[in-house]
C-alpha cells in the first residue's frame, strides 16, 4: 500500500558510503517501490552545530546534488530544503507549547552530542521538537529510522498525541517507524562507525585516485602477507562485503584464511569496487554541478509542493488552537 514517507539528512559535510548504506540507498528503494516520498535537507537543524555560512551553503547543495545523482527522481519524490518551508518552524512552536521539559531532558541524543563536544544550546536541546514538526507537517505515515533516531520518533509520536489531545481532534497524523534493510554499522578507516565527526569516511563523490588513497589508510593489524588472516575481524573485509558479490566475498574470505593474500590486495580490490559502484553517480553529479540552475529549479518545485502540504496542516492546527491570521 502506498504510504507518505518522510526523511531528512543534515548537511554536515561531504556524503560518504556510510550515508549511502545507512539511509540514502533505502530512500531510493522506497521511491522505486512507489511510495509518496518527501526528502529534505535539514539546514535549520545544522545551525545547532555550525555557524559557518560558506560551509553550510556548500554542504546543502552538495547533499541535494548527491540525492539526485544517486537516484532520487524529482518527478517521483519531493526533494526540498527545510528552510523553504517556514511552516515547520511555526508548527515547532505549537509542539513546544505542549512539550514537557522532562521529555527533552531524557533525550539521549542531546546528552551524547554535548559529551562529544558540541556546544550546549537551546537549539540542540530542542532539536527533537523541530524534528517532530518536520515529520508532522507533511502528514507522514512512515519514517525510516535507525537505532540512533528511534527515541526521536517516539518523542514525535508523543508530541503529536499531546497536541491532538490538547485541541480535541486528530489534526496531526501519528507517524510510525519504518525499519528498512540498512547496514547497522558501516566501519570507517579506524574501525569505528563511519562518521564525519571521526574524520574516518570514504567519500562517495571523490575522484577514483582520492578514493584509492583513502582506502589505503584503513587500519589493519600487522599480520604478515604469507600468514592466514581472519576476515571476520578485518575492517577492509567488512567494507568489501558491502560492494562485492556474495561469490567474490566468499572467495576473498577463503584467500584471507589460506594466507598469501595481503591487506594491500584487499584494499586495492575495495578501491576498485567502490569506484565502479559509484562511477555512474559521479558522472551525473558532474553534470549537475555544471548546471546549477536546474538544481535550483528542482528545489523551487519541491519547496512549493512541500509548503502547500505544510500550510494545509498548519491551517488545521491554527484553527483548532484559536490562532487568528489574516493572510
Amino acid at each position: 500500500m502506498k504510504k507518505r514517507i518522510l526523511s531528512g539528512i543534515q548537511p554536515s559535510g561531504r556524503l560518504h558510503i556510510g550515508n549511502w548504506f545507512g539511509a540514502m540507498r533505502q530512500h531510493v528503494q522506497l521511491q522505486d517501490e512507489g511510495h509518496d516520498c518527501f526528502y529534505f535537507v535539514a539546514n535549520y537543524h545544522a545551525l545547532t552545530s555550525t555557524q559557518d555560512r560558506e560551509k553550510l551553503a556548500d554542504s546543502t547543495l552538495h547533499i541535494v546534488m548527491g540525492y539526485l545523482a544517486l537516484g532520487i527522481d524529482p518527478a517521483r519524490s519531493t526533494l526540498f530544503l527545510q528552510s523553504d518551508v517556514p511552516q515547520v518552524a511555526e508548527l515547532a512552536w505549537f509542539l513546544n507549547c505542549v512539550c514537557p521539559m522532562g521529555l527533552l531532558e531524557r533525550a539521549t541524543s542531546y546528552k551524547d552530542k554535548v559529551a562529544k563536544g558540541l556546544m550546549s544550546n537551546v537549539g540542540l536541546f530542542d532539536y527533537p521538537v523541530l524534528q517532530a514538526a518536520d515529520i508532522a507537517a507533511y502528514d507522514a505515515n512512515l519514517v525510516p529510522v535507525g537505532a540512533d533516531q528511534k527515541q526521536h520518533l517516539e518523542i514525535t509520536r508523543d508530541l503529536v498525541g499531546k497536541l491532538n489531545q490538547a485541541y480535541g481532534g486528530a489534526m496531526l497524523v501519528e507517524p510510525a517507524p519504518y525499519i528498512v534493510d540498512a547496514v547497522a554499522v558501516v566501519p570507517g578507516l579506524d574501525g569505528q562507525k563511519m562518521s564525519k565527526s571521526y574524520d574516518n569516511t570514504i567519500e562517495i563523490f571523490a575522484t577514483p585516485k582520492a578514493t584509492a588513497k583513502r582506502v589505503a589508510q584503513i587500519v589493519t593489524d600487522s599480520t604478515p602477507l604469507e600468514d592466514a588472516k581472519d576476515p571476520a575481524t578485518c575492517n577492509v573485509f567488512a567494507l568489501l562485503k558491502l560492494f562485492a558479490t556474495a561469490d567474490e566475498a566468499a572467495e576473498i574470505g577463503d584467500s584471507y584464511r589460506r594466507g598469501g593474500y595481503g591487506y594491500g590486495h584487499a584494499k586495492k580490490r575495495l578501491g576498485e569496487l567502490i569506484n565502479d559502484a559509484f562511477a555512474p553517480a559521479r558522472e551525473r553529479y558532474a553534470l549537475l554541478e555544471s548546471d546549477p540552475g536546474n538544481v535550483r529549479d528542482v528545489l523551487r518545485d519541491g519547496g512549493r509542493k512541500a509548503r502547500a502540504v505544510a500550510e494545509a496542516t498548519l491551517a488545521r492546527v491554527r484553527d483548532a488552537a484559536g490562532i487568528l491570521t489574516h493572510r
